[in-house]
């Protein structure tokens, strides 16, 4: 029989990848998803408020200078170890932008998060290689639900840069596009193998001459291949008074292997421990599949009508469990491939 024969190569080949479809692919299917905080946002990576970013993937966060991206990392990785006590977070650093008061300011538990430093793409690489290995040599019931950020990749120099820059040369490393290609490749897969979702932030920049504006994202297209989702990032400031307490961000998706490209939704993110606001985003999506109705400047619940920034303020009042089902419905329209 040809699945006798198909079984047989699989053994012969001896690649820990390979296996017959019927038995999952090792990485490349997503069985589970990172709850982001927002249920707005992981409706735009996954088509469902209650999925988030896949588990075994890559995710780019990409936008300008000070789109908030660290910020936006930051409260996924709160709401990450919050979910499981169990959980850890290898923080790979190149901005130098990252204290611990910043951590912990923000509620996030600071002896569950390692920071670790690079300033290269080949010291990115050994590092994060040697740490998915040691993970991977662990006994699969042991192994701790894990989360890689890198962040930024943009900022990652290369070895030649640095030689070139102690020498006084000015030249720049034109290798640096493959050796992040290279990187991607092979962690691409371990990470799916390992089950272990990564963050990668990086910087877009302004395409001169393009008939539209469009924004493009650089360091090659080592992280476009590799990333299931490239997610792109824009802000307004969000202020109380006269002080600014957050932002609202725009979140564009440029790439999903998930749910539906160039979707964009807003999302709220505060500056303090409350991080990503998990009920932003909601009410525009209700309004425009009829689960809400708007009366004026106010949404109408039953026999009443509420002011939006009352809803907000008191959600767990508005949002219940029907309604929040009714909402994901209207996600999986306005999200999921094929709806």
């Amino acid at each position: 029989m040809v699945v006798n024969f198909l079984s047989d190569i699989v053994k012969e080949i001896d690649n820990e990848y390979a296996g017959l479809v019927s038995d999952g692919v090792a990485a490349g299917d997503t069985t589970s998803y990172i709850d982001t905080g927002s249920y707005i946002f992981n409706a735009l990576v996954s088509g469902s408020i209650y999925g988030g970013i896949p588990s075994n993937k890559i995710t780019a966060l990409a936008g300008e200078s000070s789109t908030g991206k660290t910020f936006y990392c930051l409260g996924i990785v709160k709401h990450f170890l919050d979910m499981d006590p169990d959980a850890g977070v290898i923080y790979f650093e190149s901005e130098s932008a990252i204290s611990k008061n910043m951590i912990e300011s923000r509620k996030i538990d600071s002896k569950r998060m390692v920071i670790v430093p690079v300033t290269t793409v080949q010291e990115f690489r050994q590092q994060a290689i040697k740490i998915i290995d040691k993970y991977l040599s662990l006994p699969e019931e042991s192994r701790q639900p894990m989360m890689f950020v890198l962040d930024s990749l943009g900022m990652l120099s290369t070895s030649k840069e640095i030689e070139d820059t102690e020498a006084g040369k000015e030249t720049r490393d034109m290798s640096r596009a493959q050796v992040v290609k290279s990187i991607f490749r092979v962690l691409t897969l371990k990470l799916g193998k390992a089950n272990v979702p990564m963050i990668v932030t990086n910087h877009t920049y302004d395409v001169i001459g393009s008939y539209v504006p469009t924004k493009e994202m650089g360091g090659g297209s080592g992280l476009k291949y590799a990333a299931s989702t490239i997610i792109y990032l824009s802000k307004k400031k969000e202020k109380d008074g006269k002080e600014v307490i957050g932002n609202i961000i725009k979140a564009k998706t440029a790439k999903s292997r998930l749910s539906k490209e160039n979707t964009v939704v807003e999302t709220r993110l505060y500056y303090d421990e409350r991080g990503l606001d998990r009920y932003f985003g909601l009410l525009e999506l209700g309004e425009k599949y009829g689960i809400f109705e708007r009366v004026g400047n106010r949404i109408k619940f039953g026999e009443t009508s509420v002011y939006p920034k009352s809803i907000l303020s008191d959600p767990e009042k508005y949002f219940t469990p029907e309604v929040l089902m009714k909402l994901d419905k209207a996600a999986e329209q306005e999200f999921s491939y094929g709806s």
